[in-house]
């Protein structure tokens, strides 16, 4: 059997690495497992290049970042810069972090978990869910699983074409500004199209920023409103194309109505619909959901399935833990009297390393 150790961190992004610098400043034992090549392989594989980072706090929020290593400079940086900023603090501290460690699974109950990889396991008294919330949601039209992406892998592959981003939060509005930049820098007058199924888009004050700024240097952005993702087909020179309306209409008469439409080639496509729960992971686990109904959920969808967590953020299985992405956008956090309720979750920085305080001094006090 290996040596037990107090916490087995599962992820490498922002809130994996405050738990792990949090946990060394308690003098507990702990090791952080990344499935990927690097450390923030989460963000370097979905933040798109040059994607300004910044040091955000949810209104209502006044505490200080928990964590000071981890927290983005004031001043914009590029999520580039960001992580060697983080490379270099883990270097520094020489945390203990595991790469190319592929969860797989987890055995035994508390105190005494043994928590497998595929190379390796680990006796622990404590785990630490930390692996974002990267799943992507469904257009639901046909085509789209094999042709529409979900984030910019090389920005040039867009320039002198028409490109549709879809999405009214702030990762569409990240990769809307990023392409606008690429094509106005290499004098692209192509547009970049941005809509979204309802009228108001929902971005930060930091992403709006950027937005505004993109325009005002002659960025070519169209915005369309209530645009609804209908139908997937193939053309008559065999390209597979998403057609879109805007569900503003005229009534014709006997029941008629015109709608205003376009359709683009599915490969010009970015949909940027948010994400998803791991639900999937956490029934593997045997971890509580709470299924959404209308009485019950206000953020989260009808019939999605959402994490229960006490106020410690500590799931139905004692000892085992989720923060950060792993439980955005929402969670069903259930207190003393059991009295469960919906939780919104911001899937900020800023949120997932005061969720590792929050963990951390549970685990140091327990």
């Amino acid at each position: 059997m290996p040596e037990k150790l107090d916490i087995v961190i599962v992820g490498s992004g922002p809130g994996g690495l405050a738990a792990g610098l949090l946990a060394e400043r308690s003098a507990k034992s702990y090791v952080i497992l990344e499935k990927g090549n690097n450390i923030m392989q989460g963000i370097i594989e979905t933040y798109p290049k040059g994607k300004k980072v910044f040091p955000t706090i949810p209104k209502n929020y006044t505490d200080p970042f928990a964590v000071e290593e981890v927290k983005p400079p004031d001043e914009k940086v590029s999520v580039e810069q960001y992580i060697d900023q983080i490379n270099s603090v883990a270097a520094k501290k020489n945390l203990k972090i595991k790469l190319n460690e592929q969860f797989k699974e987890i055995s035994g109950a508390y105190p005494d978990y043994i928590i497998k990889t595929e190379r390796e396991s680990y006796f622990t008294k404590n785990i630490i869910l930390a692996f974002g919330s990267n799943i992507p949601n469904e257009l639901g039209v046909y085509g789209e699983a094999k042709t529409v992406a979900r984030n910019i892998e090389n920005g040039e592959d867009y320039i002198g074409i028409n490109v549709l981003v879809i999405g009214g939060g702030n990762a569409a509005a990240d990769v809307v500004s990023s392409l606008s930049k690429i094509k106005r820098e290499a004098n692209d007058t192509t547009s970049v199209y941005w809509a979204h199924i309802k009228e108001k888009f929902e971005i930060n004050t930091d992403t709006a920023r950027d937005l505004g700024e993109e325009m005002l240097l002659g960025g070519q952005i169209k915005i369309l409103q209530r645009a609804v993702p209908k139908i997937g087909e193939v053309d008559a020179d065999g390209v597979e194309r998403l057609y879109i309306h805007q569900t503003t209409t005229s009534n014709v008469g006997n029941d008629l109505y015109m709608y205003q439409g376009m359709s683009f080639p599915m490969k010009n496509v970015i949909a940027c619909i948010g994400t998803h729960g791991p639900a999937a992971i956490y029934d593997s686990l045997n971890l509580q959901q709470i299924t959404c109904t209308g009485t019950i959920c206000k953020i989260a969808k009808e019939g999605e399935r959402l994490l229960m967590l006490s106020k410690h953020l500590e799931t139905s299985s004692r000892g085992i833990y989720a923060i950060g992405g792993a439980i955005s956008p929402s969670y069903m956090q259930i207190d003393e009297e059991g009295v469960i309720k919906e939780t919104k979750h911001s899937n900020l920085i800023y949120t997932a390393v005061m969720d590792a305080r929050t963990v951390i001094e549970k685990i140091v006090n327990d």
